[in-house]
């Protein structure tokens, strides 16, 4: 039904992003330099934010990206997104395993949290991180990185444990020697960046002010993405291995045409379950491949089900998972145990 729409557009992927980017960035450079006083400065926080959400969402794009296809549009990623918010893409090279049946919805799944099988507090703690992930990235690539470049075991540590993009802070497994490579130099390009700031703000080119501005702009991008994830699976699983079918019913599209449901889930990702049918549609044409399949399988299709209606439909959904769970059944415990015991 929708294998014409496999093709990748290259002109569509290249004016979203450098639009995106050069939003983001010109929203951005408003927002360190006008006063805190003038509503717009906040506005600008919040368009930057959003901007900089959408341009980094092309990561997940780029890891579903075969050999040597857009080889380019990776590497000016990186430049313009990557290296200045210290997120470079190798960092979610994990991803793969999140559509693979011997990981998906287990701890070592990078990308799932149990927290629909879980006492509400777990979704709370979820959500108090937020505010430390910009923190947690500039001690990444600011402090253990270089230190890791002299220190045998911070690395192996670092490499297992500090190096995948993931919302499971159970998720421990090595890193590919054949990425290594890759990894050590991003990091290098990331140190460089921070050393320029370090002298800018040695110099009073910028002011700590200015970083305080970069840290709530980074807090608040990469927090959209931290609360959009909660609407992507319905996260029930206990840790046992599910099918691809299971793997699907997991998932979820969100089909509601609100304001809100197109700033939290830019370049396809309101269509999950779609995505986890169909991981190398591109995301230009994933719109195009639901209606399609809405309107051409039957009414008892699995597919349908895996449809909300809205982004709140869906957390009330895990939400209403939460409040079941008795703390003694919780599965984030049985998580635990499993990666204690191995």
């Amino acid at each position: 039904m929708v294998s014409d729409l496999q093709r990748r557009s290259a002109p569509i992927y290249w004016t979203d992003f450098l639009l995106s980017c050069s939003a983001g960035w010109a929203l951005a450079f408003y927002w360190f330099n006008a006063p805190l006083g003038q509503p717009l400065a906040w506005l600008a926080l919040l368009g930057s934010a959003i901007a900089f959400f959408r341009a980094g969402t092309f990561i997940h794009e780029i890891i579903h990206f075969r050999n040597g296809e857009l080889a380019w549009f990776a590497r000016a990623w990186n430049l313009f997104m990557g290296i200045p918010l210290l997120m470079p893409w190798i960092l979610y090279r994990n991803h793969v395993e999140h559509h693979s049946v011997r990981y998906f919805g287990t701890p070592e799944d990078g990308e799932y949290l149990p927290l629909a099988s879980a006492p509400p507090i777990e979704t709370v703690k979820y959500i108090l991180q937020t505010p430390a992930l910009p923190v947690l990235t500039l001690l990444r690539f600011g402090v253990g990185a270089p230190i890791s470049w002299f220190h045998q075991g911070l690395r192996e540590w670092q490499l297992t444990a500090a190096s995948a993009g993931v919302i499971n802070p159970y998720y421990r497994k090595s890193f590919a020697k054949s990425d290594e490579r890759h990894l050590l130099i991003v990091e290098i390009l990331c140190l460089a960046w921070l050393v320029l700031l370090g002298v800018l703000l040695a110099q009073g080119v910028i002011t700590w002010v200015h970083l305080g501005r970069a840290y709530m702009l980074l807090g608040v991008a990469l927090g959209l993405n931290w609360v959009r994830n909660l609407a992507a699976h319905k996260y029930g699983n206990y840790g046992e291995r599910m099918t691809l079918a299971e793997q699907f019913n997991d998932s979820i599209n969100i089909t509601g045409q609100t304001w809100l449901t197109m700033l939290l889930f830019p370049v396809g990702l309101r269509y999950h379950a779609l995505h986890h049918l169909l991981p190398g549609l591109p995301y230009h044409n994933m719109g195009k491949a639901h209606k399609r399949l809405t309107a051409r399988l039957p009414a008892d299709c699995p597919y349908h089900a895996t449809n909300q209606p809205s982004y709140f439909a869906a957390v009330a959904q895990l939400w209403r998972g939460a409040r079941n769970t008795h703390k003694d059944e919780s599965a984030v415990d049985i998580w635990r145990s499993r990666i204690a015991r191995s």
